[in-house]
C-alpha cells in the first residue's frame, strides 16, 4: 500500500533543500498563554481533576497541577504499586467510578495502546460535565478511543518526557505543550484543556493551538526518522564501521555517540544555524561534504514511506496490535541493546566524563 502510494510522488530532491517559506508569525500566541494563565484559576475554581495513571507523565502532571493549588486525585487499579506511590506524596487517590465522578477534568494518563482497553469503562463513569484530556494524539486520531461526545475531548501534549515537565515546573519555568480540542467549536472544553496547560506549567513557556492529527502524526514520525529511530541507526552503523577500521571502541563511542550531546545542545539553544556558526571549520565542511549522500533521494523516498504508514495508521495499529499479543520485539531488542559491546564501552566512557565532572566541581 505504501509502495504503491510512493509511485505518485514526486522525485525527491537531494538535500540541501530550500526550505518551504511561510508567512512569518509567533511560535505561540501570547494571548493563548494569557487566556490560560487565566482560566486556571475560573476553571478549576472548587473543582477537581482525575488523572488516570501515575506513570512518567502522570505523575508530572498530577503534581504540577496539586502545587498550582488544584485539587487533584490520582486513580488507576485498586493497590497498584502507582496508586501508592501517589498517596505517598501527598495526593489524594480513589478508585475510578468516585473519582472521575467527582471530577471537571479527566487526564488519561496511560499508555497510548491500552486506551481502547479502557476507555469503554471511563466512558460509562462520565457525567454531563466532564472534560477528558488526552497527552497524545494517537489513540483518538487513530480511532483507538471512538468517542460517544466528541465535544468533551481536548488534547494537552507537553513536547518533553514527564522528568523534564516536572523538573522545569519546579525550577520556576516550562516546556511548551500543543493544546486543542476534538470539536473545534467546543470552546467550553477548549479554555479547560489551556487551564490544564497552564497548570503544569506549560503556559510559562509557549502554547501552540493544534490538532489530534497534527500531534500524532508530527510526533510519531519525527520520532521515527530523527530523535529516535534515524540518529540511533546512525549512531550504531558508525560506531560498528570505525571498530571494524581498528579504531579504539572508546574513542569510536565518543566520537559517534557520545559528543552527539554537546552538537545537540548548540542546535537546542542556538538553532542549526548557530550550531554551523559554532562549531569548527572542518565539522562545518564535514556537513557541506556528507550530508547531500547521507540524505539522499533514496533516504527521503523511505523518510515518505515512514510518514505514509504514519498517517494511514498503518504504524499505529501493527503497534497496538504487536502489544496486545505479545509478539512486540521492542524488549527482545532492548535487552541485546543492553548486552551488547558497545554499552560496556558506553558505561566506561560515561564514567570517564562523570570523573572529569566531579574533579572540575
Amino acid at each position: 500500500m505504501c509502495h504503491s502510494s510512493l509511485s505518485t510522488q514526486p522525485k525527491p530532491t537531494r538535500y540541501p533543500q530550500t526550505v518551504p517559506i511561510v508567512p512569518a508569525q509567533p511560535p505561540f500566541s501570547e494571548d493563548l498563554c494569557g487566556r490560560a494563565t487565566a482560566a486556571l484559576a475560573r476553571e478549576f475554581e472548587r473543582k477537581t481533576v482525575c488523572v488516570i495513571g501515575y506513570g512518567n507523565q502522570g505523575r508530572s502532571h498530577a503534581l504540577n497541577l496539586r502545587d498550582s493549588g488544584v485539587d487533584v486525585v490520582v486513580s488507576g487499579r485498586a493497590g497498584s504499586a502507582s496508586r501508592e506511590r501517589a498517596k505517598s506524596e501527598g495526593l489524594a487517590q480513589d478508585d475510578l467510578a468516585p473519582a472521575i465522578d467527582r471530577a471537571r477534568l479527566v487526564i488519561v494518563a496511560l499508555p497510548d495502546q491500552v486506551h481502547g482497553d479502557v476507555w469503554p469503562e471511563i466512558e460509562s463513569h462520565l457525567h454531563t460535565e466532564s472534560v477528558i484530556g488526552f497527552l497524545h494524539g494517537s489513540s483518538v486520531h487513530f480511532g483507538l478511543v471512538r468517542p460517544n461526545n466528541p465535544t468533551s475531548i481536548v488534547l494537552v501534549a507537553p513536547k518533553g518526557p514527564g522528568t523534564a515537565l516536572r523538573q522545569r515546573f519546579v525550577d520556576g519555568v516550562g516546556i511548551p505543550a500543543q493544546v486543542g480540542a476534538l470539536d473545534p467549536s467546543a470552546h467550553g472544553s477548549f479554555e479547560v484543556a489551556l487551564a490544564w496547560a497552564a497548570g503544569i506549567g506549560c503556559a510559562r513557556a509557549g502554547l501552540i493551538e493544534s490538532s489530534f492529527r497534527d500531534e500524532a502524526v508530527a510526533d510519531l514520525f519525527g520520532e521515527q526518522s530523527v530523535i529516535c529511530g534515524g540518529i540511533t541507526a546512525l549512531m550504531e552503523s558508525s560506531y560498528r564501521l570505525l571498530i571494524e577500521k581498528g579504531i579504539r571502541p572508546e574513542v569510536a563511542y565518543i566520537e559517534c555517540i557520545q559528543e552527539l550531546k554537546q552538537i545537540g545542545d548548540l542546535v537546542y539553544e542556538r538553532g542549526i544555524a548557530g550550531m554551523r556558526r559554532a562549531i569548527s571549520d572542518t565539522a562545518e565542511a564535514g556537513i557541506n561534504h556528507a550530508a547531500p549522500r547521507i540524505v539522499s533521494a533514496q533516504t527521503e523516498s523511505v523518510l515518505q514511506e515512514l510518514l505514509n504508514e504514519i498517517e494511514s495508521g498503518a504504524f499505529f495499529q501493527s503497534f497496538v496490535s504487536k502489544s496486545n499479543d505479545g509478539s512486540s520485539a521492542s524488549a527482545a531488542q532492548r535487552a541485546q541493546c543492553e548486552s551488547s559491546s558497545m554499552e560496556v564501552v558506553g558505561a566506561r566512557v560515561r564514567t570517564m566524563y562523570e570523573a572529569k565532572r566531579e574533579h572540575s566541581s
